[in-house]
Protein backbone atom coordinates (compact mmCIF):
# COMPACT_ATOMS: atom_id res chain seq x y z
CA UNK A 1 0.00 0.00 0.00
CA UNK A 2 2.65 2.65 0.54
CA UNK A 3 4.41 1.95 -2.56
CA UNK A 4 1.16 2.32 -4.35
CA UNK A 5 0.55 5.85 -2.51
CA UNK A 6 4.04 6.34 -3.47
CA UNK A 7 4.03 5.92 -6.88
CA UNK A 8 0.88 7.87 -6.77
CA UNK A 9 2.04 10.43 -5.48
CA UNK A 10 5.20 10.53 -8.13
CA UNK A 11 2.72 10.77 -10.83
CA UNK A 12 0.98 13.70 -9.32
CA UNK A 13 4.97 15.15 -9.29
CA UNK A 14 5.83 14.27 -12.38
CA UNK A 15 2.50 15.91 -14.21
CA UNK A 16 2.57 19.00 -12.08
CA UNK A 17 6.59 19.14 -12.67
CA UNK A 18 6.26 18.86 -16.66
CA UNK A 19 3.63 21.28 -17.46
CA UNK A 20 5.79 22.26 -20.37
CA UNK A 21 5.69 19.23 -22.32
CA UNK A 22 2.09 18.75 -21.73
CA UNK A 23 0.92 22.08 -22.66
CA UNK A 24 3.21 23.13 -24.48
CA UNK A 25 3.60 26.51 -22.66
CA UNK A 26 5.48 28.01 -19.45
CA UNK A 27 3.80 27.27 -15.18
CA UNK A 28 1.11 29.84 -14.98
CA UNK A 29 2.13 32.51 -12.28
CA UNK A 30 0.75 31.99 -8.80
CA UNK A 31 -1.58 34.78 -9.04
CA UNK A 32 -3.76 32.86 -12.19
CA UNK A 33 -3.70 29.43 -10.53
CA UNK A 34 -5.07 31.45 -7.41
CA UNK A 35 -7.62 33.12 -9.72
CA UNK A 36 -10.16 30.41 -10.39
CA UNK A 37 -10.86 29.62 -6.86
CA UNK A 38 -11.01 33.30 -6.02
CA UNK A 39 -13.63 33.43 -8.79
CA UNK A 40 -14.95 30.65 -6.92
CA UNK A 41 -15.55 32.20 -3.66
CA UNK A 42 -16.80 35.64 -4.73
CA UNK A 43 -19.25 33.67 -6.87
CA UNK A 44 -20.49 31.46 -4.16
CA UNK A 45 -20.74 34.78 -1.82
CA UNK A 46 -22.59 36.57 -4.46
CA UNK A 47 -24.97 33.78 -4.62
CA UNK A 48 -25.13 33.42 -0.81
CA UNK A 49 -25.89 37.20 -0.14
CA UNK A 50 -29.05 37.05 -1.74
CA UNK A 51 -30.91 34.07 -0.51
CA UNK A 52 -32.98 33.44 2.53
CA UNK A 53 -29.85 31.19 5.33
CA UNK A 54 -32.71 30.23 7.34
CA UNK A 55 -34.48 28.43 4.50
CA UNK A 56 -30.98 27.18 3.08
CA UNK A 57 -30.23 25.88 6.67
CA UNK A 58 -33.80 24.03 6.58
CA UNK A 59 -33.34 22.68 3.01
CA UNK A 60 -29.64 21.10 4.21
CA UNK A 61 -31.06 19.80 7.44
CA UNK A 62 -33.82 17.71 5.43
CA UNK A 63 -31.61 16.41 2.92
CA UNK A 64 -31.11 12.39 3.23
CA UNK A 65 -27.43 12.81 3.19
CA UNK A 66 -27.03 8.80 3.09
CA UNK A 67 -29.11 8.63 -0.22
CA UNK A 68 -27.35 11.64 -1.99
CA UNK A 69 -23.78 10.76 -1.46
CA UNK A 70 -25.30 6.94 -3.15
CA UNK A 71 -26.71 8.94 -6.15
CA UNK A 72 -23.61 10.71 -6.09
CA UNK A 73 -21.34 7.66 -6.28
CA UNK A 74 -23.72 5.82 -8.61
CA UNK A 75 -23.42 8.87 -11.26
CA UNK A 76 -19.49 8.63 -10.79
CA UNK A 77 -19.26 4.99 -11.88
CA UNK A 78 -22.00 5.75 -14.41
CA UNK A 79 -20.23 8.33 -15.73
CA UNK A 80 -16.82 6.96 -15.93
CA UNK A 81 -18.21 3.79 -17.47
CA UNK A 82 -20.00 5.72 -20.68
CA UNK A 83 -17.26 7.98 -21.03
CA UNK A 84 -14.75 5.40 -21.12
CA UNK A 85 -16.71 2.97 -23.98
CA UNK A 86 -16.57 6.73 -25.63
CA UNK A 87 -13.31 7.40 -25.37
CA UNK A 88 -11.62 3.80 -25.50
CA UNK A 89 -13.63 3.82 -29.69
CA UNK A 90 -11.68 7.27 -30.52
CA UNK A 91 -8.17 6.34 -29.16
CA UNK A 92 -8.39 2.88 -30.49
CA UNK A 93 -9.42 4.04 -33.96
CA UNK A 94 -6.97 6.63 -34.03
CA UNK A 95 -3.99 5.67 -31.90
CA UNK A 96 -3.29 2.26 -29.93
CA UNK A 97 -5.03 -0.85 -28.73
CA UNK A 98 -6.31 -0.20 -25.29
CA UNK A 99 -8.35 -2.13 -22.87
CA UNK A 100 -11.56 -0.97 -21.49
CA UNK A 101 -10.38 -1.55 -18.50
CA UNK A 102 -7.17 -0.53 -18.14
CA UNK A 103 -8.55 2.97 -19.62
CA UNK A 104 -11.69 2.76 -16.95
CA UNK A 105 -8.73 2.57 -14.22
CA UNK A 106 -6.57 5.51 -16.02
CA UNK A 107 -9.70 7.65 -16.39
CA UNK A 108 -10.81 7.02 -12.87
CA UNK A 109 -7.51 8.19 -11.31
CA UNK A 110 -7.64 11.50 -13.24
CA UNK A 111 -10.44 12.31 -11.44
CA UNK A 112 -7.96 13.34 -8.72
CA UNK A 113 -6.52 16.19 -10.93
CA UNK A 114 -9.61 17.04 -12.24
CA UNK A 115 -11.16 18.56 -8.86
CA UNK A 116 -8.33 21.39 -10.03
CA UNK A 117 -10.02 21.84 -13.78
CA UNK A 118 -11.40 18.96 -15.79
CA UNK A 119 -9.27 19.65 -18.36
CA UNK A 120 -6.16 19.36 -16.11
CA UNK A 121 -7.78 15.60 -15.46
CA UNK A 122 -7.50 15.29 -19.55
CA UNK A 123 -4.18 16.44 -19.62
CA UNK A 124 -3.18 13.87 -17.50
CA UNK A 125 -4.97 11.01 -19.13
CA UNK A 126 -3.30 11.84 -22.70
CA UNK A 127 0.20 12.49 -21.34
CA UNK A 128 0.30 8.61 -19.63
CA UNK A 129 -1.41 7.21 -22.82
CA UNK A 130 1.15 8.69 -24.73
CA UNK A 131 4.28 7.85 -22.60
CA UNK A 132 2.86 4.31 -21.68
CA UNK A 133 2.58 3.41 -25.24
CA UNK A 134 5.77 4.84 -26.69
CA UNK A 135 3.66 7.61 -28.78
CA UNK A 136 3.73 11.40 -29.65
CA UNK A 137 2.38 13.58 -27.32
CA UNK A 138 1.06 15.98 -30.00
CA UNK A 139 -1.11 12.75 -31.51
CA UNK A 140 -2.61 11.26 -28.57
CA UNK A 141 -3.50 15.09 -27.96
CA UNK A 142 -5.52 15.07 -31.38
CA UNK A 143 -7.01 11.90 -30.46
CA UNK A 144 -8.06 13.72 -27.51
CA UNK A 145 -9.24 16.44 -29.63
CA UNK A 146 -11.12 13.70 -31.64
CA UNK A 147 -12.89 13.31 -28.05
CA UNK A 148 -13.75 17.23 -27.63
CA UNK A 149 -15.21 17.53 -31.19
CA UNK A 150 -17.90 14.48 -30.59
CA UNK A 151 -18.23 16.01 -27.13
CA UNK A 152 -18.92 19.47 -28.71
CA UNK A 153 -21.46 17.78 -30.91
CA UNK A 154 -23.70 16.19 -28.75
CA UNK A 155 -23.79 19.90 -26.84
CA UNK A 156 -24.71 21.74 -29.90
CA UNK A 157 -26.89 19.20 -31.16
CA UNK A 158 -29.35 18.97 -28.21
CA UNK A 159 -29.13 22.63 -27.51
CA UNK A 160 -30.36 23.28 -31.26
CA UNK A 161 -33.21 20.93 -31.05
CA UNK A 162 -34.57 22.09 -28.03
CA UNK A 163 -34.52 25.83 -29.04
CA UNK A 164 -36.50 24.71 -32.52
CA UNK A 165 -38.80 23.33 -30.62
CA UNK A 166 -39.13 26.26 -28.63
CA UNK A 167 -39.70 28.55 -32.03
CA UNK A 168 -35.97 29.41 -31.87
CA UNK A 169 -35.12 27.88 -35.54
CA UNK A 170 -32.37 30.16 -35.93
CA UNK A 171 -29.73 28.89 -33.69
CA UNK A 172 -30.78 25.29 -35.21
CA UNK A 173 -29.66 26.62 -38.48
CA UNK A 174 -26.53 28.68 -37.03
CA UNK A 175 -25.06 25.30 -35.43
CA UNK A 176 -25.88 23.26 -38.24
CA UNK A 177 -23.99 25.66 -40.67
CA UNK A 178 -20.57 25.59 -37.92
CA UNK A 179 -21.40 21.70 -38.28
CA UNK A 180 -21.44 21.08 -41.89
CA UNK A 181 -18.77 23.62 -42.54
CA UNK A 182 -16.43 21.24 -39.67
CA UNK A 183 -17.38 18.14 -41.61
CA UNK A 184 -16.83 19.78 -45.06
CA UNK A 185 -13.20 20.71 -43.74
CA UNK A 186 -12.66 17.07 -42.27
CA UNK A 187 -13.14 15.67 -45.89
CA UNK A 188 -11.58 18.07 -47.93
CA UNK A 189 -8.06 17.38 -45.67
CA UNK A 190 -6.68 20.55 -46.43
CA UNK A 191 -2.71 19.66 -46.73
CA UNK A 192 -1.89 23.04 -44.03
CA UNK A 193 -4.11 21.54 -42.08
CA UNK A 194 -3.55 17.82 -42.39
CA UNK A 195 0.03 18.19 -42.51
CA UNK A 196 -0.26 19.03 -38.85
CA UNK A 197 0.60 15.99 -36.07
CA UNK A 198 -1.82 17.18 -33.63
CA UNK A 199 -4.39 17.84 -36.51
CA UNK A 200 -3.58 14.61 -38.24
CA UNK A 201 -5.76 12.44 -35.97
CA UNK A 202 -8.98 14.58 -36.80
CA UNK A 203 -8.13 14.17 -41.00
CA UNK A 204 -7.43 10.67 -40.54
CA UNK A 205 -11.02 9.49 -38.58
CA UNK A 206 -12.69 11.17 -41.46
CA UNK A 207 -16.09 12.10 -41.56
CA UNK A 208 -17.11 8.88 -40.76
CA UNK A 209 -15.01 8.23 -37.84
CA UNK A 210 -16.92 11.93 -36.30
CA UNK A 211 -19.71 10.36 -36.57
CA UNK A 212 -19.02 6.84 -35.05
CA UNK A 213 -17.01 8.96 -32.46
CA UNK A 214 -19.99 11.37 -31.76
CA UNK A 215 -22.64 7.53 -31.81
CA UNK A 216 -20.29 6.73 -29.10
CA UNK A 217 -20.18 9.95 -26.96
CA UNK A 218 -24.14 9.78 -26.97
CA UNK A 219 -24.25 7.46 -23.84
CA UNK A 220 -21.81 9.12 -22.18
CA UNK A 221 -23.59 12.57 -22.73
CA UNK A 222 -27.15 11.23 -21.70
CA UNK A 223 -25.64 10.16 -18.33
CA UNK A 224 -24.13 13.71 -17.55
CA UNK A 225 -27.34 15.20 -18.88
CA UNK A 226 -29.31 12.99 -16.16
CA UNK A 227 -26.31 14.00 -13.29
CA UNK A 228 -27.16 17.25 -14.03
CA UNK A 229 -30.68 17.61 -14.13
CA UNK A 230 -32.24 14.98 -11.96
CA UNK A 231 -29.94 15.86 -8.29
CA UNK A 232 -32.71 19.28 -8.29
CA UNK A 233 -34.93 17.13 -7.42
CA UNK A 234 -33.89 16.49 -3.97
CA UNK A 235 -34.18 19.92 -3.48
CA UNK A 236 -38.04 19.74 -4.72
CA UNK A 237 -36.59 21.77 -7.97
CA UNK A 238 -38.86 20.58 -10.32
CA UNK A 239 -37.54 21.60 -13.45
CA UNK A 240 -39.57 20.94 -16.72
CA UNK A 241 -37.71 19.06 -19.45
CA UNK A 242 -38.27 21.69 -21.89
CA UNK A 243 -36.41 23.58 -20.23
CA UNK A 244 -33.89 21.30 -18.96
CA UNK A 245 -33.40 20.13 -22.56
CA UNK A 246 -32.29 23.57 -23.84
CA UNK A 247 -30.58 25.02 -20.06
CA UNK A 248 -29.23 22.22 -18.94
CA UNK A 249 -26.12 21.43 -21.53
CA UNK A 250 -24.90 24.82 -20.80
CA UNK A 251 -24.93 24.27 -17.22
CA UNK A 252 -22.81 21.10 -18.39
CA UNK A 253 -20.30 23.52 -20.15
CA UNK A 254 -20.04 26.03 -17.35
CA UNK A 255 -18.69 23.77 -15.01
CA UNK A 256 -15.92 22.60 -17.31
CA UNK A 257 -14.73 25.98 -18.14
CA UNK A 258 -11.35 26.69 -16.22
CA UNK A 259 -13.26 29.08 -14.54
CA UNK A 260 -13.25 27.68 -11.10
CA UNK A 261 -12.24 24.36 -9.42
CA UNK A 262 -15.25 21.75 -9.64
CA UNK A 263 -17.93 24.60 -11.77
CA UNK A 264 -17.99 25.44 -7.57
CA UNK A 265 -19.59 28.95 -8.48
CA UNK A 266 -20.83 28.92 -11.76
CA UNK A 267 -23.05 25.99 -11.57
CA UNK A 268 -24.60 27.74 -8.12
CA UNK A 269 -24.98 31.98 -9.98
CA UNK A 270 -26.01 29.99 -13.41
CA UNK A 271 -29.14 28.09 -11.44
CA UNK A 272 -29.87 31.06 -9.55
CA UNK A 273 -30.46 32.73 -13.01
CA UNK A 274 -31.87 29.81 -15.21
CA UNK A 275 -33.95 27.79 -12.70
CA UNK A 276 -35.87 30.08 -9.82
CA UNK A 277 -38.96 30.00 -11.22
CA UNK A 278 -38.73 26.55 -10.72
CA UNK A 279 -37.88 26.61 -7.27
CA UNK A 280 -40.04 25.95 -4.45
CA UNK A 281 -40.51 29.10 -1.67
CA UNK A 282 -42.74 31.94 -0.68
CA UNK A 283 -40.32 34.65 -1.57
CA UNK A 284 -37.67 34.90 -4.49
CA UNK A 285 -35.11 34.60 -1.60
CA UNK A 286 -36.22 31.55 -0.61
CA UNK A 287 -36.30 30.17 -4.08
CA UNK A 288 -33.11 31.05 -4.04
CA UNK A 289 -32.21 29.14 -0.92
CA UNK A 290 -33.62 26.02 -2.47
CA UNK A 291 -31.30 26.42 -5.69
CA UNK A 292 -28.09 27.39 -3.52
CA UNK A 293 -28.69 24.10 -1.49
CA UNK A 294 -29.27 22.03 -4.89
CA UNK A 295 -26.45 23.27 -6.23
CA UNK A 296 -23.71 23.71 -3.54
CA UNK A 297 -24.86 20.07 -1.92
CA UNK A 298 -24.24 18.59 -5.22
CA UNK A 299 -20.72 19.89 -6.31
CA UNK A 300 -19.97 19.25 -2.73
CA UNK A 301 -21.30 15.59 -2.61
CA UNK A 302 -19.16 15.33 -6.11
CA UNK A 303 -15.91 16.47 -4.88
CA UNK A 304 -15.92 14.24 -2.10
CA UNK A 305 -16.80 11.15 -4.14
CA UNK A 306 -14.57 11.67 -6.81
CA UNK A 307 -11.72 12.49 -4.31
CA UNK A 308 -12.27 9.15 -3.23
CA UNK A 309 -12.63 7.28 -6.18
CA UNK A 310 -10.05 9.19 -7.64
CA UNK A 311 -7.13 8.56 -4.73
CA UNK A 312 -8.95 4.75 -4.72
CA UNK A 313 -7.82 4.19 -9.26
CA UNK A 314 -4.86 6.23 -8.97
CA UNK A 315 -3.40 3.45 -6.48
CA UNK A 316 -4.70 0.81 -9.06
CA UNK A 317 -3.18 3.02 -12.12
CA UNK A 318 0.16 2.92 -11.04
CA UNK A 319 1.33 -0.25 -11.45
CA UNK A 320 -0.82 -0.63 -14.59
CA UNK A 321 1.23 2.82 -15.81
CA UNK A 322 4.73 0.82 -15.54
CA UNK A 323 4.35 -1.48 -18.64
CA UNK A 324 2.40 -1.37 -21.86
CA UNK A 325 -1.61 -2.15 -22.24
CA UNK A 326 -1.60 -1.92 -26.11
CA UNK A 327 -0.13 -2.33 -29.41
CA UNK A 328 1.45 1.36 -31.06
CA UNK A 329 -0.11 2.22 -34.56
CA UNK A 330 0.78 5.51 -34.61
CA UNK A 331 1.72 5.12 -38.35
CA UNK A 332 -1.21 2.91 -38.90
CA UNK A 333 -4.23 4.46 -40.84
CA UNK A 334 -7.36 4.34 -38.63
CA UNK A 335 -10.33 1.52 -38.85
CA UNK A 336 -12.76 2.62 -41.51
Amino acid sequence: MADEQARAAAAMETLAAEPPAVAGASPAPAWRRALPFAIAVALIAFVLSRLDLGAFARRLATLNYGLFLLAAAAFTVALLTADTFATVIIYRRTVATISFRDFWVLRGASYLPSLLNHHVGQAFVTYFLAREHGLSLARVAGATLLGYASWAGAILGLGSIALALQGKPRFLVGTAIVGLTYLAVIGAKPRALASRHLLAPLFEAGVVGHLVALAARLPHFVVLFLGTWLPFGFFGVDIPIETATSQVPILMVLVTLPLTPQGLGTRDAFAAAAFLPFAPGATPAEQLASLGAATMAWGVALTLVEAAFGLAMMRLAMPRLSKRTGVPIDAAPPRA
